[in-house]
């Protein structure tokens, strides 16, 4: 169904873990997600239904915690999973959830492209995904990768030109960069050729790529400075479209389950992050190079290592199979993954298709 490979685990992962510690962590994250309190061994012992005296629970979960999986967040307390150890669970012990018809019907429904736009199906499906998950939802549209007619060097004076772009719509958009001071009018004319020969009719994703392999094929061809030049005017056009426009739905879900002044503290971290779009475009931009759904947990990405936060993501392709976004859920650790995971992938692939 999706990508779970580890990531960021202990050395042996799974493996490591005999039956008896693995089936105490599972339950030990399932009370936690449906719960957010800690569990003990007595409570293990009875409500589970294990035929192990709660001594014996007690050393397996003191092991556990020795391994950095549990902790406990007071000396009396019971047992809470660690980011590390939510990530054993989820990429070692979990069991693939299914949508009900249900929920299939109403992502289906809400996604209908029947007299909408893009933008309004993103944003109802981001919407959605924030009520069946009760977390934020969140998409980033389809880049605008169009495709590209003419592109220009134009000297401004010492050190600086002008890159002129011309897509095949008519839209005309420059950027001033840098560029090597007493660079000769020839190395302008050279790269404006060399780059609207090899652009033309094709995005700007695209072109990158074969640019690449013709800048090494020919690097003998070119002189010094024209390299120069034609990479940096490719390096600034291609940074403005790595993401499009992101669509963040629900965030007041994140408020209804405050239960400490540190949940609040959590929730006004990722209320933050989220308003750093940039940040959180960047982020997401690690599902073009993934397949399936990608979880990202606590302290697995700089953006929501301090919002004790995870972050449910999946990239959508269109018609040609080229990722062009991503569609997800954001909320605290003890989110249902469960449930989780199939609703994002499922969703991503229904607007994959509808763009298709």
């Amino acid at each position: 169904m999706n990508d779970l490979s580890p990531r960021n685990s202990q050395p042996g992962g799974i493996a490591a873990l005999n039956a008896r510690s693995r089936e105490i962590l599972r339950m030990v994250v399932d009370a936690y997600v449906e719960t957010g309190a800690p569990v003990g061994s007595r409570t293990l012992s009875r409500k589970m239904g294990l035929e192990l005296s709660p001594a014996t629970i007690r050393n397996v979960m003191a092991d556990l915690e020795d391994l950095g999986l549990l902790m406990a967040p007071h000396t009396s307390a019971g047992r809470l999973p660690t980011d590390q150890g939510l990530r054993l669970y989820v990429h070692g012990l979990l069991e693939g959830g299914n949508l009900t018809q249900d929920e299939r019907d109403r992502i289906d429904g809400q996604c209908a492209a029947s007299g909408r736009s893009v933008s309004q199906v993103l944003e109802r499906a981001s919407s959605l995904l924030s009520d069946l998950s009760r977390c934020a939802g969140l998409v980033v549209a389809p880049k605008q990768d169009e495709t590209l007619k003419h592109i220009e060097f134009v000297n401004l004076g010492p050190g600086r030109a002008l890159v002129v772009l011309v897509t095949e719509s008519g839209q005309v958009e420059n950027r001033i960069i840098d560029v090597p001071v007493g660079l000769p009018p020839s190395s302008l004319v050279e790269a404006s050729n060399f780059l609207s020969s090899r652009l033309r009719g094709r995005s700007l994703s695209e072109a990158q790529r074969e640019i690449d392999k013709e800048l090494n094929a020919h690097r003998q061809e070119l002189d010094a400075l024209t390299r120069r030049l034609i990479e940096a005017g490719l390096a600034d056009w291609t940074d403005g479209v790595q993401g499009g426009a992101l669509i963040v739905r629900g965030q007041a879900q994140l408020l209804t389950d405050i239960q400490a002044i540190e949940d609040l503290e959590r929730v006004r971290h990722l209320f933050a992050a989220l308003e750093g779009k940039e940040a959180l475009l960047r982020l997401l931009s690690l599902t073009e190079t993934a397949a399936g759904v990608q979880i990202f947990i606590g302290a697995d990405n700089e953006l929501f290592g301090l919002a004790g936060c995870s972050l449910v993501i999946a990239p959508y392709s269109n018609s040609r199979q080229q990722v062009v976004g991503a569609i997800g859920v954001v909320g605290p650790t003890r989110i249902d993954y469960a449930r989780i995971i199939p609703m994002v992938d499922y969703t991503a692939k229904v607007i994959g298709r509808l763009l298709g």
